[in-house]
């Protein structure tokens, strides 16, 4: 690729259990999301985008560094080691990512001015890394809408306004600082929106109750109580799950009117046409879905459905990139950071140790030499391969083991896995995930040895984590499912 004749700053709009159904560019016809539709029509959606782990922390460290969790040694979502306080108890802050290097630390390297707004949930939120200098960042990993403990000086602040707007007028609030510079800027907009909670107290009355009031959500399923439902997303049924759902629809419809106003001041910075935005979510996410509320942790053991797994993708720069396209290669965040140093005509130092590959080609018009056709999951013990036909999903140490047939059941409605006639089918998935993961994986740090459960990390995994307890165990599942004791494990 040739090198880009101007430099190009970079938007990064990153949601929180924004499920890749709840666009209303993706065909959702009851969710509002005007600006993003705009950024799809106007950009290229990207239809069957997967995150790298069902869960926010792994998700983002892997977006951020372009490596999989069994490389970079977060499997779980971050429950201590942000701020000194958290969930009632004190201890040290710690970096997860202290000896890993992230696409910012290499845009930071060639000049490039990069700042946070909103959800960071990698460790230490008091200061400012990364490559980062602009730093207004959530001091945990989600809480209240109104009230939320943010970042200031390296003290918490609890912030008054809805926390939305908070991120969104943060963001504003570099974008103004870089209006003079002639150095391209990275800014990282990571809203909270739409993590729990969801009811009505938590967000505006314009959002929340025009939904409560309005809306059939015909576009969500009703499901039975998935029975390995455990307890880490709130559930409900009748008045309670209109009530969730309209709580998660303002939710959305909110962050929409915040990305609004940050493409109005491009817009004012005369900045349009010389930004990449690129648009995501960290994980899918169920509110409903197989009758699961959550993403791969909404069960034990964790799921790997699409509706956990597939995130929102729509990338935008008016003039590079084209209008109004949908692209349905297989493509992953682990891909993201290859794809943006090409895109930027940067060399990846990092090119040998990662697994993803570039897809650049694709944002200029271009066709991919060589298509992936295959993506990769895993969360902790449980990893995933899937093609645009199959999806094979496999539970260390014991199982249970599942294999889809997409085309035919595009629902995952109909485990195979067992079936004699797919045997030769599931030993060449097996051998291709196994083969992908001793590739890539760190033996330190190898998820498939790791007792996560989904209710989250309390330290560094592997031998970083000197024999203390890593993965917190106070789950257990919601209806009648294969157990309700914790310490029972039913694979």
């Amino acid at each position: 690729m040739s090198p880009t004749r101007v430099k190009t700053n970079i938007l990064l709009i990153l949601t929180d259990d924004q499920g890749a159904w709840a666009l209303g560019c993706a065909g959702n016809g009851e969710i509002r999301t005007p600006n993003l539709d705009r950024l799809a029509r106007e950009g290229m959606r990207f239809d069957n985008f997967f995150c790298t782990s069902p869960v926010c922390s792994p998700a983002r460290a892997s977006l951020l560094t372009g490596k999989i969790p069994s490389q970079h040694g977060i499997h779980d979502w971050i429950r201590h080691g942000d701020v000194p306080i958290e969930w009632g108890e004190r201890g040290p802050v710690i970096r997860y990512l202290a000896d890993t290097t992230g696409y910012t630390d290499i845009l930071s390297a060639r000049g490039y001015t990069c700042g946070i707004s909103g959800k960071w949930h990698l460790g230490d939120a008091l200061h400012a890394h990364m490559g980062f200098r602009f730093w207004r960042v959530h001091a945990q990993g989600a809480g209240p809408y109104y009230g939320a403990p943010l970042i200031k000086h390296g003290r918490i602040v609890h912030e008054p306004r809805y926390v939305t707007d908070a991120i969104t007028e943060n963001a504003l609030a570099f974008l103004k600082t870089q209006r003079n510079s002639e150095d391209p800027f990275y800014l990282s907009v990571h809203y909270t929106a739409p993590h729990s909670p969801w009811d009505r107290a938590n967000h505006p009355a314009q959002f929340y109750d025009q939904y409560f009031d309005n809306c059939p959500f015909e576009s969500v399923p009703v499901e039975p109580m998935h029975p390995r439902q455990i307890n880490t997303a709130p559930y409900g049924e009748g008045q309670k799950r209109r009530e969730l759902l309209s709580g998660y629809f303002a939710a959305v419809t909110a962050m929409d009117s915040g990305v609004g106003r940050i493409l109005e001041e491009l817009e004012t910075m005369e900045a349009r046409d010389s930004t990449l935005v690129f648009f995501t979510g960290d994980n899918g996410m169920n509110m409903g879905h197989h009758g699961i509320y959550g993403k791969g942790n909404g069960t034990f053991p964790q799921n790997m459905y699409d509706t956990s797994v597939k995130v929102p993708a729509i990338f935008w720069l008016p003039g590079r990139i084209p209008e109004g396209v949908i692209c349905r290669d297989l493509l992953s965040h682990y891909d993201f950071l290859p794809t943006l140093l090409d895109f930027l005509a940067i060399d990846n130092p990092l090119e040998e140790q990662l697994p993803g590959r570039s897809f650049a080609p694709l944002l200029m018009g271009r066709v991919l030499g060589q298509k992936p056709v295959v993506v990769f999951d895993e969360y902790g013990p449980v990893r995933m391969i899937r093609s645009d036909r199959w999806k094979y999903v496999h539970r260390h140490p014991y199982g249970p083991h599942e294999l889809f047939d997409l085309k035919e059941d595009p629902e995952e409605r109909r485990n195979l896995y067992g079936d004699a006639g797919n045997a030769k089918r599931v030993a060449e998935l097996k051998g291709e995930l196994d083969s992908w993961f001793h590739r890539y994986a760190d033996p330190a740090l190898d998820g498939s040895h790791e007792g996560v459960t989904g209710k989250g990390q309390l330290g560094l995994a592997g031998p970083a984590g000197r024999g203390r307890k890593v993965w917190a165990d106070d789950w257990h599942y919601l209806g009648e499912g294969p157990s309700k004791n914790p310490s029972v494990v039913d694979y």
